[in-house]
């Protein structure tokens, strides 16, 4: 970052807010404390924003310092101010006329500093030449200049200084490791970088504290201790002092996101420390309700889920929803068609169906059970519009060839991978090595939650924690994600389940026209369904869930339709697109090779095309290992 003005403003003030500015880090600093006084970001964005960005680039425009021309008295000016601005040329000049780059100035601080924490590569370079150790401790912190690259969030500088032999695992004098410092300021392109070179994730600082227990005391949110997770942090691990778990650490600072993903990676709820304190005791004590609730509820959840019944139901909870949503919709079918007159014992069946629901809603809560439940309501749908057909029209070819269609594009949907990207722990390590070293460690093509390196129009799902080629979107009805594999299995399926809507519209009127009484003329359309609701209360139930799916499978048909055929765009691009399509915007990758983010087919292409494309079974249009895709 440049630092312009007088050095009695802005250097001297640089200079006093590292060391005091450090001096008023205790232990227990937070990330949005200033480590260089005036030098903090302006915000603290969350991961995804701030990763691979530097300083420099999230100062807001009206806050970067003016800067200054250096011709006018740069001669004149000492080897520290020169440093801090890059002068080159003045540094040269005063170290051969006999200057000492070991020599730390009057508060301890060496010219490598200065170069390191102002991104000067080519004083680094110069400086070590010249015998510079680039270990060397500074500052009333006793940080290295590799700490004051991190804090600073300064990633092609820590590249350097490690190509140089600076060592990551050097202790400031808070205590604090190279990883620990790029997580408590959340530079998370750094921490990645440090962990592909070897440094572990589980590592403890002097105080015996992961960088997932720091993340979880001292910063607030979600990032970074999903990152971490990611990385496969321990979420039982204990510090050397308290025997404190990462939960312990969360819950002491009312961290809820934080204690929500631990716990969803399987943090104990009944860890105790050395004060034999755990989780739940101390959110009694930070007097937090909500964390009290929420730990009280995972372990009784956990309590319950360790019964054997509820083992062999969570084995087979597809098979066993499906059959839920098949026997609540025939009850509701069965019960309105009953030939009774009384709607007050229909009433009270309703009601003791919608208690069965209840019941099974809070036996089965979970984001597992809450996926299933469209897909389960779908085929349950499917079921009884046949079981219908069969009973109350005539079986025909076509919609026999339909609804076995239907079927089987259904299950290729769900049951094909939609080209998820995957790689072994040594292809995430050497992804971020060379993506890093190169300059290009860029959210656009670098997977931050898989630590992949992304092929072109390849998206994350955070449904499905991974990341699909191709990506179109997440469907609740198939609870999976639709991309470059199934894709054209998704679009079949939706025709056949329009098609199918088509025959139940056809067997309900024709059952309707052989058996009911129908005269709208004279009764109008309320006497019509009220006619309708006497005359079968079942077909109508089914007629009106044939409609709602046929609505919207005809709908996301067209949509899917219009969007291959004149946009050339998946709808996961067509929603996150914040510029035009036309603007594309080029990274270069090592080796010559680069990657243009935009549009990924030329709008403009005829609708037949579009119903062709589903069809296509090219390798290298279906093969998520290749970088682009068409």
């Amino acid at each position: 970052m440049d630092w312009h003005g007088e050095h009695g403003t802005d250097h001297s003030h640089m200079h006093d807010s590292c060391h005091h500015g450090h001096a008023g880090h205790s232990h227990s600093h937070g990330p949005r404390a200033a480590a260089f006084g005036g030098m903090a970001n302006p915000f603290m964005p969350a991961f995804h924003g701030q990763f691979g960005k530097s300083a420099d680039q999230t100062m807001e425009l009206t806050q970067q310092p003016k800067k200054r021309s250096h011709m006018d008295d740069s001669s004149s000016w000492d080897i520290v101010k020169a440093t801090q601005f890059g002068i080159l040329e003045r540094c040269k000049e005063l170290v051969e006329a006999g200057y000492d780059v070991r020599q730390p100035d009057k508060e301890n601080v060496t010219l490598l500093h200065w170069a390191a924490i102002n991104n000067r590569s080519d004083l680094v370079k110069y400086y070590i030449s010249k015998g510079a150790i680039v270990d060397q401790l500074g500052g009333d912190l006793n940080s290295t200049p590799l700490h004051w690259a991190i804090r600073q969030g300064h990633l092609p500088m820590v590249i350097q200084l490690m190509r140089y032999g600076a060592d990551p695992s050097v202790a400031d004098g808070e205590g604090y490791r190279a990883l620990h410092l790029s997580i408590l300021f959340q530079h998370m392109a750094i921490a990645a970088y440090l962990m592909a070179k070897g440094q572990e994730v589980d590592g403890p600082d002097c105080n015996g504290q992961t960088p997932l227990m720091l993340a979880a005391q001292k910063i607030i949110g979600p990032e970074p201790t999903n990152f971490l997770i990611k990385n496969n942090a321990s979420v039982n691990a204990v510090d050397k002092v308290n025997r404190n778990t990462p939960l312990h650490c969360a819950v002491l600072a009312g961290n809820v996101d934080a204690a929500h993903i631990l716990l969803e990676a399987g943090a104990s709820v009944d860890a105790e420390n050395i004060n034999g304190h755990t989780p739940i005791d101390l959110a009694h004590q930070v007097h937090s309700p909500l964390l009290i609730h929420m730990l009280n509820h995972i372990k009784q959840e956990r309590i319950r889920f360790n019964s054997r019944c509820l083992r062999v139901v969570n084995r087979y909870r597809v098979m066993l929803q499906f059959l839920l949503c098949t026997a609540i919709f025939g009850s509701v079918g069965a019960i309105v068609d009953m030939n009774s007159e009384s709607w007050l014992l229909k009433g009270i069946l309703l009601a003791c169906v919608i208690g069965v629901i209840n019941l099974a809603s809070r036996n089965f809560p979970g984001p597992a059970f809450q996926s299933l439940l469209p897909a389960s309501a779908l085929m349950a749908s499917v079921f009884w519009m046949l079981v219908t057909w069969c009973l109350c029209a005539t079986v025909q070819v076509l919609f026999t060839l339909n609804a076995t269609a239907l079927l089987y594009y259904y299950i290729r949907t769900c049951k094909t991978d939609p080209g998820f990207i995957k790689a072994t722990e040594e292809e995430k390590k050497m992804n971020v090595l060379v993506l890093a070293e190169a300059g290009c460690l860029d959210p656009r093509i670098f997977c931050t939650s898989c630590m992949i390196k992304k092929p072109m129009r390849t998206n994350h799902c955070f449904a499905c924690d991974a990341c699909v080629a191709k990506q179109d979107h997440h469907s609740v009805w198939t609870n999976s994600c639709i991309g470059a594999r199934n894709h054209h299995y998704f679009i079949l399926f939706l025709v056949s389940l329009m098609l199918m809507g088509s025959w139940m519209f056809y067997g309900c009127l024709t059952y309707w026209s052989n058996h009911c009484a129908l005269h709208y003329e004279e009764h109008g359309v309320w006497g019509v369904v009220s006619a309708l609701v006497s005359c079968s209360p079942w077909v109508l139930t089914v007629f009106l869930l044939a409609f709602y799916h046929t609505c919207w499978s005809g709908l996301i048909l067209l949509l899917q339709l219009y969007q291959i055929a004149f946009l050339g765009l998946t709808t996961a691009e067509r929603t996150k697109s914040d510029s035009p399509p036309e603007e594309i915007s080029t990274i270069c990758l090592p080796e010559t090779e680069s990657i243009q983010f935009g549009s990924g087919a030329e709008p403009g292409v005829l609708l037949p095309a579009a119903l062709l494309w589903p069809l296509q079974t090219c390798h290298h249009r279906l093969d998520p290992a290749v970088s682009s895709w068409p």
